[in-house]
Order: structure tokens, then sequence, then C-alpha cells
């Protein structure tokens, strides 16, 4: 849903007019576009993503961020994705990051199409993004992005599969992703 507001912005307009704003604006390299509220399969897919990488990570060089920090893509987009790993030291203070390794979005019916298409055009675009995770919230289920050299190759997991991210060395039960979460069949 977009909002009232000079269009086309630069991203330095944008950047500037998002600090005075209320609530979170991505943008899409055109103008604001209004983060809307999400469902609870789309919260505890992004609450147990946090508890299971953060774990599996402390101690290294990588950390695991979620939404609140947002992801400037090398096309100029502004994005807030559900996770994303960002290796080597960050700023107390940074608002954003410029080289993530993996990016998560958990898919929702309002975000499912920008996520699979618009995003994963973006990501790809983005040199340090190796791999691009999109987690189901109607089910469990992830359809995996991954950087190889100069193609972009994908995989299909289902609910018995484990996520693997390499570029960190961790794989997980994609189903640990899903703890907690009951689905209609």
């Amino acid at each position: 849903m977009s909002v009232s507001a000079p269009r086309p912005m630069t991203l330095e307009t944008f950047l500037v007019w998002e600090e005075r704003q209320p609530l979170r604006y991505e943008f899409d390299g055109f103008g604001p576009v209004a983060m809307t509220g999400g469902i609870v399969a789309h919260a505890l897919i992004q609450a147990n993503l946090a508890r299971a990488l953060g774990q599996r990570l402390r101690g290294g060089p990588c950390r695991f961020f979620g939404s609140d920090l947002k992801f400037q893509t090398a096309t100029g987009q502004i994005r807030y994705p559900d996770g994303m790993i960002v290796c080597g030291p960050l700023g107390m203070s940074a608002k954003s990051v410029r080289n993530p390794i993996v990016v998560f979005e958990a898919l929702s019916p309002s975000t499912a199409r920008t996520d699979r298409i618009t995003k994963a055009r973006e990501y790809q675009a983005t040199p340090s993004v190796m791999r691009y995770v999109m987690l189901e919230a109607g089910g469990i289920g992830a359809v995996v992005f991954a950087r190889q050299g100069e193609v972009w190759t994908h995989e299909l997991l289902d609910a018995d599969a484990d996520l693997r991210l390499p570029e960190i060395d961790v794989a997980l039960p994609l189903a640990e992703l899903y703890e907690g979460a009951s689905f209609d069949v």
C-alpha cells in the first residue's frame, strides 16, 4: 500500500522523509511503501529465526538481525527483511546495512508477489547476498535462492528438509523455524 508522498522520490529524500515518520516504510526506488502488520504465523517464524540462528551464530563474526534494521540494496531500494545475516563489524548506531550474506522473508498473501519477484531481483543484484530464503507462512516450506558464481539457483524445501546455510556453516531442520505453529490442512 503506497502513501501520499511526493513521487518519484530520490533515495536521499526518502531517508530524510522516513526519519520523521511514526511508522516504517520501505523504498521501492520511486517512493515510500507502507509496511503493513503481519499475521501470527509470520511473527512466529520471525521469532524462531532469531532464536535458532542467534544461538548458532553466537561467538562468531556473523550476527542475525530482524526487521528493525534497514537493508539498502545495490540497486537503491530500502527493505526491511524479516531477517538477515551480516558478518563483520557494524557500528552500534548504524540504521542500515548494505552487505548481508543471507536474507530471509516470511511470505504472506499481501507481500508474496513482491517477495518472490521484485525483492528476489533486488537481492540477486546485491553482490554480498549469497542466499535468499523465502519461508512460507501458510505451512512448512521454503524456496531458497543461492548464488553460484554468476548463476542464481533455487531449491524447494519441504517439512522434512534441512535448511543449509554453508555461508555461515549452519544447517538446521526447516521444521524448527515453524515450532509452535499449527496449520489447517
